[in-house]
């Protein structure tokens, strides 16, 4: 995803010239970065002024059309034209977890950072006349396209295939295009109304409107980490004063940090002014690295930028931040006296992300900060969102003593720790849980899960939910625990996953109401057959009256009963990874009515996700793939089989806070869009 440019060394892995003075526009880009000229086009609409001699007299000429009444045919070969330009070299650094949603109009469409060397861009010299290979014209012309031509048009005049591309050439020059040019009017332009300092009409609007219109032009996840960012932001600093406010709180607002010199440009800033410290609401160090500066993280560590003292220094300068987002990268400088600031000396503080952090210091930090709620039992902190994702060696005692000091929690995500059912029951009912990710945690059984679910007030409204395990490993739900749980989950559920639960065929009518609501569902590793599966999109053919719509005409109809109020299922995203009767050759010999999964008929589903062997398969029938409309997707150890032209084009949810496509297994804690180890945890692992 990032490339590096050539002007970054070892010495200054930031590419910052020292000369220049930190401004509020560091925290989001270098400030030397070269900017490569693009590569010539021959529609281009910039020319270079061509030298014509004549009589040993040299003359430049600027306009084309001049150019074809003084040059003769026989003067060609004194006309000539340089063009030279400018490539950049560009390296590729090597990123092998960061991951990015992509915009575009198939589901799960991704980019990963890992990219291939760059190569270098020479500068190109072409003069007319100069050899060219086979695939160009041979002419004097620099329009390198094909040199087949041939008479086209009324009086047959000597024009290519590629006429409109050549018009912007040397063929106007060289008596191919006879054409008599056209003069073309001038516009008329009108005179610019100008208006006084703070009088424009932009600037007159209330300034919550305008705060909301700037907002739009913050970018979230860079497309290269290298590459600047935000430069429309940067233009409005210099527009007028009421822009540069306006634009001052939306870049202080979410500070994203994507290497240790910028984290540390940025405190040192805030040092000397603390008032912009009061404007962050957002410090997202989630997508910080050392890959790519050429350094590792040892010898990152030694650069002394961003340690326990300059990031507790930083939390100091913000006191009203609200969101904090940390990962693996940084547990070694997640201290004591760090795990105390965010805890228990930011008020404000909402949501915090340890993702994946399991360092033993980090661990022996987290545990004796956790000792001050054991001894003033009255202490209640203000966290809603919590993330802990993978943080697998914190030990059940830090979840037992966290959990109820979280009266107002309202996203736990939990993947791959040793919470207990103990920690589970302490969350305070007055907490109102949407997201819950409890998936891979062996120290949970089934019945305290279940239990949980069923009695417990902080789970009425749930949104998204995981209680998938890895059946090689460990099983949580078994199928008696099912039987209680399928029928008790509440109508607000948008997301299921009970991947590895013993899932029976007497599962799908209890999964059948569920469809209904549900976008997304997990039956990885369940027992159920190609029918099971088919009935939750079409009708059954022992249904009752009153259960099915005869006037229906995207459901066939399997039996002679009325079929009335046939509710079609909300599912876009269905995991069946690892089902035994899912196969390549079931899914495209079985014939329809039983079965339906990749007909037009299960729309809204675009997204089904799939084991490695049935992936291997289907990538092989690109034939069949294509007549059907289906496409495979891949990233890391997950395969997807999606829909080309499915009903919508983004999976955007505001359950999702800012994630797009389908089958996340990481619980966001603030709105952004997905990028970074983030972006690794949710889709790619």
């Amino acid at each position: 995803m990032a490339s590096v440019p050539s002007s970054y060394r070892e010495t200054d892995p930031t590419g910052f010239r020292d000369e220049h003075q930190y401004s509020p526009s560091g925290i989001l880009k270098p400030t030397n970065q070269p900017s490569s000229s693009p590569l010539f086009s021959p529609d281009s609409a910039h020319e270079p002024p061509a030298e014509y001699t004549s009589n040993g007299r040299t003359v430049n000429i600027t306009d084309k059309r001049a150019r074809a009444h003084i040059v003769g045919p026989l003067e060609l070969d004194s006309l000539r034209y340089v063009r030279t330009f400018q490539g950049s070299r560009q390296q590729a650094s090597i990123h092998k977890t960061a991951v990015q949603e992509a915009e575009g109009g198939i589901a799960q469409s991704f980019l990963e950072s890992v990219t291939a060397a760059g190569g270098t861009s020479a500068d190109a010299h072409h003069d007319a006349g100069s050899p060219t290979d086979n695939a160009t014209c041979e002419c004097c012309c620099r329009c390198g396209r094909s040199p087949k031509w041939q008479p086209v048009g009324p009086g047959r005049k000597r024009r290519s295939k590629s006429y409109t591309a050549v018009r912007t050439g040397i063929s106007e020059l060289s008596g191919w295009d006879l054409e008599i040019p056209k003069v073309q009017e001038p516009a008329e332009i009108e005179d610019a109304q100008s208006f006084g300092p703070g009088r424009a009409p932009l600037e007159r609007l209330p300034a919550e409107v305008l705060d909301e219109i700037v907002s739009y032009l913050a970018v979230d996840a860079p497309s290269a980490q290298y590459a600047p960012r935000n430069q429309d932001l940067m233009s409005c600093l210099l527009t007028s004063k009421t822009i540069h406010v306006v634009t001052i709180n939306t870049l202080y607002s979410q500070v994203t940090i994507l290497h240790s010199a910028v984290f540390a440009k940025f405190s040192e800033h805030l040092s000397r002014q603390p008032e912009l410290g009061s404007l962050v609401r957002r410090l997202d160090l989630s997508q910080l690295t050392s890959v790519g500066l050429g350094r590792s993280r040892q010898a990152n560590s030694e650069v002394q930028n961003l340690t326990s003292q300059t990031l507790l220094k930083c939390l100091e300068l913000t006191p009203i931040v609200q969101e904090v987002l940390l990962q693996e990268n940084l547990d070694d400088d997640l201290d004591r006296n760090v795990l105390h600031k965010l805890f228990f000396g930011l008020s404000n503080l909402r949501a915090v992300d340890f993702c994946a952090s399991s360092s033993a210091s980090f661990v022996d930090a987290f545990t004796s900060t956790l000792t001050t709620l054991t001894q003033t039992p009255s202490l209640m902190l203000n966290i809603r969102r919590l993330g802990l994702h993978e943080c697998g060696t914190l030990p059940s005692s830090a979840f037992e003593n966290l959990l109820p000091r979280l009266p107002h929690l309202t996203h736990l995500d939990a993947l791959h720790t040793r919470i207990t059912d103990r920690a589970l029951q302490s969350i305070p009912a007055s907490a109102s849980l949407s997201h819950l990710n409890l998936g891979r945690c062996t120290q949970l059984t089934g019945e305290g899960v279940v239990d949980f679910l069923t009695s417990h007030h902080a789970v009425k409204e749930l949104v998204y939910l995981n209680l998938s395990s890895e059946v090689s490993h460990y099983r949580l739900l078994y199928e008696t625990d099912l039987d209680r749980l399928l029928p008790s989950l509440p109508s607000t559920l948008c997301s299921l996953n009970i991947n590895g639960a013993q899932i029976q065929p007497h599962h799908a009518a209890q999964l059948l109401p569920l469809t209904k609501h549900l976008e997304e569902l997990g039956l990885a590793c369940a027992n159920l057959s190609l029918a099971d599966i088919n009935s939750f999109f079409r009708p059954s053919s022992t249904a009752k009256d009153g259960d099915i719509d005869d006037e229906d005409e995207n459901f066939p109809v399997t039996s002679a009963e009325p079929q009335k109020h046939w509710q079609p299922p909300t599912l876009y995203y269905l995991d069946l990874s690892y089902i035994a009767s899912i196969t390549q050759s079931s899914l495209f010999t079985t014939p329809a009515p039983e079965n339906v999964l990749l007909s037009p008929t299960t729309l809204p589903l675009d997204v089904i996700e799939l084991g490695d062997k049935a992936i291997s398969s289907l990538r092989e029938c690109k034939n069949t793939n294509k007549r059907l409309g289906w496409v495979v997707k891949e990233l890391g150890r997950r395969g997807w089989y999606v829909r080309e032209n499915g009903g919508s084009s983004s999976g955007r949810r505001a359950w999702k806070m800012g994630a797009m496509w389908r089958g996340m297994r990481k619980v966001p804690v603030a709105w952004g869009e997905v990028a970074g180890l983030y972006g690794h945890y949710m889709f790619k692992k």
